[in-house]
């Protein structure tokens, strides 16, 4: 159906005018073009019928019992739910060229003089009717526009692919006022991420043959969408490569019927394929950094008599390149070597200079170097190496048996001592690593049995809104001196390191 056909459809049209014999004769008129009559004889009755009535346009006469004609066009054009209603004046005794322009002053959109020759009211009704449709289906398409354009915006927000295809079934829905679903795949043989949304009754997507026809169909070369339409359902198969899953967005095939709303659905299904190719890129650039960033990371932690550690490392949930957030444990003899550091930046460079810092800390500990002298000659490689690559840096020596740890800081978050009379971080003066500076000597601790050091990045903690501080003593208080390692870690995780934008370390140990 095109646009002019559309404008040309039959109407629901009210027919005002206290006299019966007139009703009838323009009502008759009217009847043989298709159109559907609703009656009024007063003003009042106009009103009420055109706030009731799903009516698309008003034959109104300016003589009635009541009010007049004028009256009643004003009523209807100054209430907002009505105000696009299209009036066309009919008059016998008010005709002349001063009352023409009244009529149309005051809101009508014709204004005829009787007797009305039929084919003059017929050709006035139809082009009264043009017009408002246009309006109403310009005013319509401007509104799916516009929450089109939300939908786009909430699309392209999404971080996850659950978040995605929720998204893009909220969107479609809104956009097309019908329930929506939503059908896209990771990558080939890849778990199919699925959702529905929206008013009225959802397309069915459960068979086998539909989803297989919809979600695992591969477009032509040179393509990047196509409408398919299956039984009752119309769906769009979006993609912007031919070697990757289409996405699909599918809605009940009577909610796509004129070209405009096929051009919407593709636009939809177009905009939630690139969303879904970048989240595609970014999973697997997210999959590669985790995998070098755990490389570079202790496979296993030592197991010592008098000491259990655990240590976890959680990659930053919003950033997909490498980070420079580690930790280390070695044994040198009877005495342990504990650290933790964090490279700033997440990029190869950061990592790269993780990398280094690890395996010259290494180095230098098996020279038998003490803490502060390990950070002294670390400062010197990063700044003379990687002038940029500032780094903190926590380093302690642990003897078991003695039960002492020496301990040396480089701007680090300081280590949290736990034991039965409470929690307290142990404050460590120092400058980060790459600044030219006198360093502080190392201290050294006395671990009693039953006490817990927990070491940890920034990551864990920081918030940008909320100072650090805060934080910190809000992780303090919620130590407590019987918790495992294991416990620490897998709390302090849940608590405090849900979906942050840096990369997470933590290491924490317990002398038995």
């Amino acid at each position: 159906m095109t646009a002019f056909d559309d404008a040309d459809r039959p109407a629901r049209i009210l027919v005002v005018d206290d006299n019966e014999a007139s009703r009838y004769i323009t009502g008759g008129w009217l009847r043989r073009g298709g159109h559907r009559i609703i009656e009024a004889d007063t003003g009042a009755g106009a009103l009420a019928a055109v706030r009731a009535e799903d009516v698309d346009l008003v034959i109104l006469d300016v003589n009635l019992p009541d009010m007049s004609g004028f009256e009643v066009c004003e009523a209807i054009k100054s209430d907002p739910a009505t105000a696009a209603l299209p009036v066309v004046h009919v008059s016998a005794t008010m005709i002349e060229a001063s009352d023409r322009v009244a009529g149309l002053t005051r809101g009508a959109d014709a204004y005829l003089s009787e007797p009305v020759d039929p084919g003059e009211l017929q050709a006035t009704v139809t082009a009264a009717l043009r017009y408002y449709r246009a309006r109403a289906t310009a005013e319509r398409l401007a509104a799916r526009l516009s929450r089109l354009t939300s939908a786009s915006l909430e699309i392209n927000a999404a971080r996850t692919f659950p978040a995605l295809v929720t998204a893009a079934a909220h969107g479609a829905a809104a956009v097309l006022d019908h329930a929506a679903t939503v059908l896209l795949r990771l990558r080939d043989g890849a778990e199919l991420w699925g959702y529905t949304a929206g008013p009225g009754e959802p397309v069915t997507l459960t068979s086998d043959r539909l989803v297989a026809q919809l979600a695992d169909e591969r477009l032509p070369v040179g393509t990047t969408s196509a409408v398919r339409v299956i039984d009752d359902t119309c769906a769009v198969l979006a993609s912007t490569k031919s070697d990757t899953p289409v996405t699909c967005v599918a809605l009940p095939a009577e909610a796509v019927v004129a070209p405009e709303e096929r051009d919407l659905l593709v636009q939809i299904g177009l905009t939630t394929a690139v969303a879904a190719e970048g989240l595609r890129a970014f999973t697997d650039e997210h999959d590669i950094a985790l995998a070098l960033q755990r490389s570079l990371l202790p496979s296993v932690l030592p197991c010592r008599p008098g000491v259990t550690m655990a240590a976890r490392y959680v990659p930053a949930s919003t950033v997909a390149q490498v980070g420079g957030d580690f930790y280390e444990v070695a044994e040198l003899g009877d005495r342990l070597l504990v650290a933790i550091g964090d490279v700033t930046g997440h990029s190869i460079e950061a990592a790269t200079i993780m990398g280094e810092v690890r395996h010259a800390l290494r180095a230098y500990a098996i020279e038998g170097h003490s803490p502060e002298l390990i950070i002294e000659r670390l400062n010197a490689m990063l700044r003379r190496f990687h002038p940029e690559g500032l780094t903190t840096l926590c380093v302690l020596l642990l003897d078991p048996v003695a039960g002492k740890a020496t301990i040396a800081n480089a701007g680090h978050i300081p280590p949290l001592v736990v034991d039965p009379t409470g929690a307290e971080y142990l404050r460590l003066p120092g400058a980060l690593l790459g600044v030219n500076t006198i360093r502080p000597p190392a201290t050294t601790l006395d671990l009693p049995p039953g006490t817990t050091i927990v070491l940890m990045t920034d990551g864990l903690i920081e918030r940008r809104t909320v100072p650090l501080d805060t934080d910190m003593e809000h992780l303090r208080r919620s130590m407590r001196a019987d918790e495992s390692p294991e416990a620490i870690c897998e709390r302090l995780l849940a608590d405090f390191g849900r979906n942050k934008d840096d990369d997470i370390a933590l290491l924490v140990l317990r002398r038995d």
